[in-house]
């Protein structure tokens, strides 16, 4: 594989896993979020707050055809909501990429979005969060592969659990 996505919601581990599997891999890791910012020169959040969301996922959407039509093997982590628009799902699989999803628990989501020092946009209360996880989980499950998330493993077993699956996927 030349190209491996993760996704999954706010607060499952994707960015981290991700640079544990790239590591892995030996290839490059690719945080969509930073790679918008880093084109706007303002965060995911700001971005949000000032623009709306739907501008944001603009934004998402041509930053990650962008990345997708770039050669090369790499890991990226998508934002919580990336996974959710039919149109990157349809370009990931054009471009033969592969989708894991980080099958985490709301509760351990939660918990780590709570502990996070900035406040994430979409998730101002518990209830909120809710709710958008509910939402989206129908879409997470559309991934090539699943990885359930505990707190008890290290983003390092993890990765080696989807370097397994992918490995299964060539033979």
């Amino acid at each position: 594989m030349t190209k491996i996505i993760i996704t999954g919601f706010m607060g499952s581990g994707k960015s981290t896993v991700a640079c544990a599997l790239a590591q892995l891999l030996r290839c490059e890791m690719i945080d969509l979020d930073d790679v918008i910012e880093s084109a706007v020169g303002r965060s995911a959040r700001q971005i949000i707050e000032a623009d709306g969301e739907p501008r944001f996922r603009e934004l998402e959407q041509e930053a990650l055809r962008t990345l997708l039509q770039t050669s090369g093997k790499y890991v990226i982590a998508l934002g919580g909501g990336a996974w959710i628009s039919e149109a990157n799902r349809r370009a990931i699989k054009e471009h033969g990429a592969t989708s894991v999803w980080l099958d985490a628990p709301f509760s351990l989501c939660w918990k780590r979005i709570t502990a996070a020092a900035e406040q994430r946009p979409l998730a101002r209360n518990e209830t909120e969060a809710f709710e958008l996880f509910s939402s989206r989980t129908s879409c997470y499950e559309l991934a090539d592969i699943n990885i359930g998330v505990t707190e008890q493993e290290s983003a390092i077993e993890l990765a080696a659990e989807i370097f397994q699956a992918l490995d299964k996927g060539t033979n």
